[in-house]
């Protein structure tokens, strides 16, 4: 059998840092583009305050899993270098000092502007010692009957063991002395996550400075702070400080100790509800040395672990505030178009065309294959509308799907239960192991096996990120496979914020390539070979990097090779070995990469012919291309997988070759418009830095997204 290591060149250990740029700082990079959205006076008001709790949402994944990571392998004295040559300590050392100054830019950006701008739209975060005396007064009145009945003071004493601190809480630190014998106390006060963050004023009490406002507000744990003596009757409160903790959250299983994967995962999320150990302590700026230092040491932390705050602490809770009603501070609003082909089936669906002219999803796809992109062709009146129809036809024998994130409330699990109860084979794939939606799958599984749909949780080691449905319909004395395969998750409310491309054919390769592969995620085949999809762990490793040697081999030929990707990471080392070897031969390379990117272009005798550009916008850059020049003979693939070594050989993955010549040019007019984003496109340094894509002085701003949106309008007007 082939292995990676026949098909790809040997990387020298002599210039690892030369040649490879590192992960985690790569994925700083990512999040400084995300910060920049929020800093950036073009973007609307509201969607900036958006940038900033995603900037700090996505640290608390950085640190839950990456930095806790890291961390592990140092107490493990593991010394194993990273692809760009650094051990686990290394790369904690640097990654402190290089985020550090982010997270100051964030909160004072938020503190000395948004926070202004704010206020003069009508909304107003107000700090409580600026209230009024009716203010505050009401502000008593509502923590005595709301807020104090929840809380519980854990004191720290002989008698009273320092306190678990549970993952993400936020809390106060409070020092209280005893009035008969001076002595000091400590205790601490967690804020109440069940509680909404902030506390709204009644309309009555929200007028600043003799205007009223549309919306004002008081954080919680400053209504807690300032009440304190409800807490501690008879103490004199001496002084208290705010501070936050982040914990190691990934959850470990030994699928092949495990009887129950499903009880398995159970048990994990329980642990990581308590949490693992501290990873990040957050503290207000003015927190004595002392409350520090106690801090530090009872959660046996470094100083490098502590993230001094001055302003609000947690801003993902700012996320609140998006469901103002000022349309006017966000994005202009977006109704995604019903894509112009499935018009009239939608239309006969709901009845709105004679029998006559009736047409459905099936003789829709049967005429030729149908490419989709959300948002901005609707991801309802498309995939989810075929999956509904495919469980209420009476044709349909069998639907079997992959679901590795879906929403609480899916009409794609409803409309699987539904084609159980119409008495076709159903089969959902439930990744039960998807970070952070380990919990709603679970559920999810739970409630389809109750109603006769046949749920497995995918195969021991992988984790299953396929995105594919498989629909098995009798038509005369003939069965025929629809399918679909896409880049994105089966989740209607993702599909309106992600990027994403799906296919929808019947072709029979296809259909049989999805049959092998439904066969090897359910049964016990060893499945090695598929004629047209490219399946991870099997052949995708080996078939891309025949593909970019291909493209290499053409331009030694004295041909055209040029190769251009689209995908959230390109962090493989062989893979980006491959490139460089590409380019050496002088084949043109185009990556759009949204995350991370450990490969250097632009460097002179190894990447000087590769380009790395990264969109950061309105949506979430997803989907994922792959178009190879094949000198004048182009072929281009979408799928579910980036160039990383979990994709490409430790997760259950598929990319569909495009074969409809018109679906194959719109996927290459795609890249290029990507390609001319001068709004939201930032261009990847050889040292790593991104530097944001600025039209010149004779051209005109290209916004790619809303390129796309103008496109779609301008296809059909939506429904």
């Amino acid at each position: 059998m082939t292995t990676a290591k026949d098909i790809t060149p040997e990387v020298s250990l002599s210039d690892l840092s030369q040649r490879y740029l590192n992960r985690e700082l790569s994925w700083l990079e990512f999040n400084r583009r995300v910060l920049h959205e929020a800093l950036d006076s073009r973007v609307p008001l509201l969607e900036r305050l958006k940038f900033t709790a995603i900037f700090s949402s996505n640290l608390d994944e950085f640190f839950m899993v990456r930095v806790a990571a890291i961390k592990e392998q140092i107490e493990a004295q593991v010394n194993k270098l990273t692809p760009d040559g650094m051990t686990p300590q290394e790369q904690f050392d640097v990654i402190c000092p290089y985020l550090r100054p982010m997270v100051t830019q964030q909160h004072q950006h938020f503190e000395q502007e948004l926070r202004l701008k704010l206020a003069e739209q009508g909304v107003h975060l107000l700090n409580y010692i600026d209230l009024t005396q009716e203010q505050r007064f009401f502000l008593r009145q509502f923590f005595e009957e709301r807020i104090f009945p929840v809380l519980t003071p854990l004191a720290v004493d002989p008698g009273h063991p320092f306190p678990h601190i549970s993952n993400l809480s936020l809390n106060l630190a409070v020092v209280a002395k005893d009035p008969e014998n001076g002595t000091e106390h400590f205790a601490r006060v967690k804020v109440p996550n069940i509680l909404p963050r902030f506390v709204v004023l009644p309309e009555d009490l929200q007028q600043q400075n003799g205007q009223h406002t549309l919306w004002a507000g008081v954080p919680l744990e400053q209504v807690i702070a300032h009440n304190l003596e409800f807490l501690f009757p008879g103490m004199n409160i001496q002084e208290y400080y705010l501070f936050r903790v982040t914990r190691d959250a990934d959850i470990a299983v030994q699928e092949d100790e495990a009887d129950d994967l499903l009880l398995a995962i159970e048990q994990g999320l329980r642990r990581r509800r308590l949490g693992g150990f501290v990873v990040r302590l957050e503290i207000q700026a003015d927190m004595p040395e002392s409350v520090r230092r106690m801090l530090v040491r009872e959660m046996d932390l470094q100083e490098k672990d502590v993230y001094e705050i001055d302003g609000l602490l947690n801003l993902k809770s700012l996320m609140d505030l998006m469901g103002l009603p000022l349309p006017e501070l966000k994005d202009k609003p977006w109704t995604a178009i019903t894509p112009p082909r499935l018009q009239g089936a939608i239309a006969s669906q709901n009845n709105l065309l004679s029998q006559e002219n009736s047409e459905d999803f099936f003789s829709v796809i049967r005429q030729r294959d149908l490419l989709v992109h959300h948002p901005y062709e609707s991801f309802s009146a498309s995939v989810q509308q075929f999956i509904t129809q495919a469980a209420t036809d009476p044709s349909v024998l069998a639907l079997k799907m992959t679901l590795y994130r879906t929403s609480g409330d899916s009409p794609i699990v409803q409309a699987l239960i539904a084609a159980a109860e119409n008495g076709k084979q159903v089969v959902a794939l439930v990744e039960l192991k998807a970070r952070f939606d380990e919990e709603n799958n679970i559920l999810w599984a739970r409630r389809l096996e109750s109603t006769g749909v046949h749920v497995v949780y995918g195969l021991v080691g992988l984790k299953t990120h396929t995105k594919v449905v498989l629909v098995v319909r009798q038509e005369g004395d003939r069965i025929r496979r629809y399918v679909h395969i896409g880049t994105g998750n089966y989740n209607p409310k993702t599909a309106r914020l992600y990027t994403d491309l799906g296919l929808l054919s019947c072709r029979e390769e296809l259909g049989a390539d999805l049959t092998d592969l439904f066969n090897y995620l359910t049964g016990c085949s060893r499945q090695s070979a598929y004629r047209k999809l490219l399946v991870a762990p099997v052949s995708l490793r080996r078939r891309m990097t025949e593909l970019i040697r291909r493209e290499t081999q053409h331009c030694r030929n004295g041909d055209v090779g040029r190769i251009t990707a689209k995908m959230n990471s390109l962090v493989d080392p062989q893979i980006i070995a491959a490139l460089y070897e590409a380019s050496q031969a002088g084949v043109e390379i185009n990556v759009i990469v949204r995350g991370m990117c450990c490969l250097r272009p632009g460097m002179e005798g190894m990447s000087e012919n590769i380009r790395v550009i990264s969109i950061v916008g309105r949506y979430l850059e997803h989907s994922r291309i792959f178009y190879f020049h094949n000198n004048g003979k182009p072929e281009v693939f979408i799928g579910s997988a980036d160039w990383m070594p979990r994709n490409l050989d430790r997760r259950v993955e598929a990319i569909t070759p495009v074969e409809d010549s018109d679906i194959a040019k719109e996927l290459k007019e795609l890249l290029d418009i990507f390609l001319s984003d001068n709004r939201q496109a930032w261009e990847l340094q050889p040292d790593g830095q991104y530097v944001r894509c600025y039209p010149n002085e004779d051209e005109p701003e290209r916004n790619a997204q809303d390129i796309l949106m103008k496109r779609a309008l301008q296809s059909v007007s939506p429904l």
